[in-house]
């Protein structure tokens, strides 16, 4: 059965377009007036189902059983919508236009063409294991693609737009972004619902409810749900976003879901399919659009079978490219449903595309705009060229040129280089840095860098480790106030790592540095050592790192590999030994720093960002070594730093920050009149930071009054910002507004201030 949906911004001619199959089957039409007014929700029949269904709240069946297996199915594909014929005669389709004849006609109900351009199918063996410790295993055994070189990230990056979801949670989880669930136990304060029929699905009696939101506003979603007239389990759901979503890029997102209830108490996946219209500009419902649908078939169900532990173990050929290719006898017997004639076409079509120039050209312009990086010959890329131009007070304005090896996407070697000249100061800098990985499964990684160059160290307290990091400040084209307090650093650093389990990675760090002013008229990190007076430090340490990020997911298997965005936190913690005398180091000194990252959804209220960081010098060190709350005198957007500090205004032996920013994804605009059609979504936040220096810390450096820590009271800051701020689809600009909450009698503060930027996302 399906349904169309008639709201008044689509009221007027409707026209619904059947196909022969479905005009042979057809046995009845429902056209349903306005939805019935109720005084109350307990006068509601719909309401009354619902409580069943809350009482009976079901369990994953995966939950119950000591071990479990299961096959899994999985479909990916990017159809081209909206294609009319003017927009296939244009200029850029010369030489290309033989795509056209994999169209398919009949998949849009508006006359026009949709063309598959990307596929993909996977099937996987899950394993779990609940007693006597949770595990689970996903292992990939058979895959066919589409062709494209970089298919691991363009699969990936779609399968990270879909989330496996729980119909009986409170939230569901799209684009990391938090949909109240029409089953949930909160749902009717967000949707009304009608029992509209009991029907048959799958040979039970099931009533049909309907469920639409009481605000089209707000983030939710409208559709059928299907509930067992027997044991109210939930049988099936349909969920389509309405037509005024305000997520970017998004046109449209819908999802049906198919269970299985072995017993009472419990549910299983049998199938769920979602499919994403997406736009970059427009959401005009005759806007070209690309249509990204996610299918997965869940069959093969066994439990409490005994499972050997080799099984969760990770294996070698998980990693090798091609592993999982299969010939197409394998597919034909594996598929739980045949492809359709544009679906098989695509395999095609592709292999024609990849060896024609003009597509390939088109190809390499994408991946520079991905990258950052365009590719001369056989294995070197130059870029970033992202970070070609900057300026700071020392080198005026800054040319950089940079290049890298680059044979394929799960290289298991890197070389980068980058050479910088600085007008002003007319000094040329440099950096380089090689890495090997000499195993795929657990990462075991060496490498070695080093470079010269200017750089403001205020702006990071738990470091990024190697040598081609370089923070943003540190050629920041327009800034409040000077950005003078710059080093100049020779370092050189090697270092081993390797991930002994899936995410969790140890990091060994060996690094020899020098430091200096490098504008010794406006920045002094001039020190005493044994009552001498030093100009350069030398410094010689070791870092171990443990670096653990549970359920993040990544592309690529070779040394660099590419971070899909998720809900997954990152836990951070470090100890640094500095060696007297290593290298003519200076100090002996032991640093102990931790960091803690997680993106947390609140229901439909929107999702927190909270990063928390502690640290301790525990010996007395100069400013160099120093931990520096830090600051942002750009006027640029710059995570975890503090809008309204200079740079080195608080530094601090020990230390402690915080930073809280809360996303409401219109929640409170969408009640605003006028504004609510703008589709701008408010972001609240306060920072904090506090932290401590001893005198002795104090005292070794020449400006030793300068210094101090946020010890009187905890420094921090508030404010708002506005983002989503565009036109369409393509909204990407915020504006943050920032407070300093204390330290106003401090000299040259900023009490106020107003940040910018670009923040690409949904």
């Amino acid at each position: 059965m399906e349904s169309v949906n008639i709201t008044a911004e689509n009221s007027n001619n409707i026209f619904v377009k059947l196909s022969q199959e479905k005009v042979e089957s057809i046995q009845e039409v429902v056209i349903h007036n306005e939805k019935p007014k109720y005084k109350n929700k307990k006068e509601n029949p719909a309401y009354a189902i619902m409580q069943e269904v809350w009482k009976r709240k079901r369990n994953n069946g995966l939950d119950k059983f000591d071990t479990y297996t299961y096959k899994e199915y999985e479909k990916i594909q990017f159809d081209a919508n909206n294609l009319d014929s003017a927009f296939m005669k244009k200029k850029i389709f010369n030489k290309l236009d033989f795509i056209f004849d994999y169209a398919d006609s009949t998949a849009t109900a508006n006359g026009k063409v949709a063309l598959p351009i990307f596929l993909n199918e996977a099937i996987y063996e899950n394993y779990g294991e609940n007693k006597p410790s949770k595990r689970t295993k996903k292992l990939l055994i058979a895959q066919k693609t589409s062709g494209f070189q970089d298919n691991q990230i363009v699969t990936l990056t779609a399968k990270n737009l879909y989330r496996d979801i729980n119909i009986y949670d409170n939230t569901l989880n799209y684009f990391d972004i938090g949909f109240p669930s029409p089953v949930g136990t909160d749902g009717f304060s967000t949707y009304d619902y009608n029992l509209i029929d009991t029907i048959d699905v799958r040979g039970e009696k099931a009533y049909q409810i309907r469920y639409q939101p009481k605000r089209t506003e707000v983030l939710a979603f409208q559709g059928y749900l299907y509930i067992d007239t027997d044991s109210y389990a939930v049988l099936g759901a349909t969920l389509k976003s309405t037509q005024k979503i305000n997520i970017n890029f998004i046109n449209s997102v819908s999802t049906e879901l198919e269970y299985d209830n072995p017993d009472d108490q419990t549910f299983l996946p049998k199938k769920f399919v979602t499919a994403i219209e997406m736009t970059p500009f427009s959401k005009k419902k005759t806007s070209k659009s690309i249509i990204a649908r996610r299918s997965v078939d869940y069959s093969n169900y066994e439990f409490n079978k005994p499972l050997a532990a080799s099984v969760f173990t990770r294996k070698k050929e998980e990693y090798e490219d091609n592993f999982a290719d299969k010939d197409d006898a394998y597919w034909l017997k594996a598929r739980p449903d045949s492809l359709s004639k544009s679906e098989q076409g695509v395999y095609d079509m592709l292999e024609k595309l990849q060896q024609t120039p003009k597509f390939n050209r088109i190809v390499k312009i994408y991946e520079t705009l991905g990258s950052g990086y365009y590719n001369i010959t056989k294995g070197i890329d130059l870029g970033p060229i992202f970070s070609i131009y900057g300026k700071n007070e020392v080198e005026g304005d800054r040319i950089r040129l940079g290049a890298r090896t680059y044979f394929t996407r799960n290289d298991p070697w890197r070389v980068q280089f980058y050479t910088a000249y600085g007008f002003k100061d007319q000094q040329v800098k440099y950096g380089v840095e090689g890495k090997y990985m000499f195993n795929r499964v657990n990462r075991f990684t060496v490498g070695a860098g080093n470079r010269r160059d200017i750089l403001q160290l205020g702006v990071q307290l738990t470091n990024d480790d190697g040598i081609m990091s370089r923070t943003f400040a540190s050629s920041t084209v327009f800034a409040r106030g000077e950005n003078a307090s710059l080093s100049s650093v020779n370092q050189t650093n090697v270092f081993t790592s390797i991930e002994p389990w899936k995410n969790f990675q140890i990091r060994l760090d060996g690094t020899m540095q020098s430091i200096k002013s490098a504008n010794p008229d406006g920045f002094n990190l001039m020190y005493y050592r044994n009552s001498e007076l030093r100009k350069t430090l030398n410094d010689s340490h070791l870092t171990f790192s443990l670096i653990a990020r549970p359920g993040a997911k990544f592309s690529q298997t070779g040394v660099d590999r590419y971070e899909h965005g998720t809900l997954a936190p990152t836990i951070v913690l470090k100890y640094t030994r500095g060696i007297e005398g290593l290298f003519n180091a200076d100090y002996n000194y032991n640093k102990l720093q931790f960091m803690f990252y997680k993106p947390v959804l609140i229901g439909s209220w929107g999702k927190t960002l909270i990063n928390f960081e502690a640290g301790k010098n525990f010996d007395t060190v100069p400013l160099a070594l120093q931990n520096i709350i830090p600051g942002n005198q750009s006027y640029g957007l710059a995570e975890n730093t503090f809008a309204q500090l200079n740079y080195y205004e608080f530094v601090a032996d020990t230390y402690t920050t915080l930073h809280l920013e809360h996303h409401f994804n219109g929640k409170i605009l969408s009640f605003i009149p006028l504004i609510k059609k703008l589709k701008l979504r408010e972001v609240a936040f306060i920072r904090g930071a506090y932290g401590t220096l001893s005198d002795a810390s104090k005292n070794i450096n020449v400006d030793r009054l300068k210094y101090s820590a946020p010890s009187d009271h905890v420094y921090f800051e508030y404010g708002f910002g506005i983002e989503n701020i565009g036109f369409g689809n393509l909204r990407i600009f915020r504006v943050d507004f920032n407070w300093r909450g204390n330290y106003l009698d401090r000299p040259d503060i900023s009490a106020f201030g107003v940040k910018a930027g670009f923040q690409v996302g949904f």
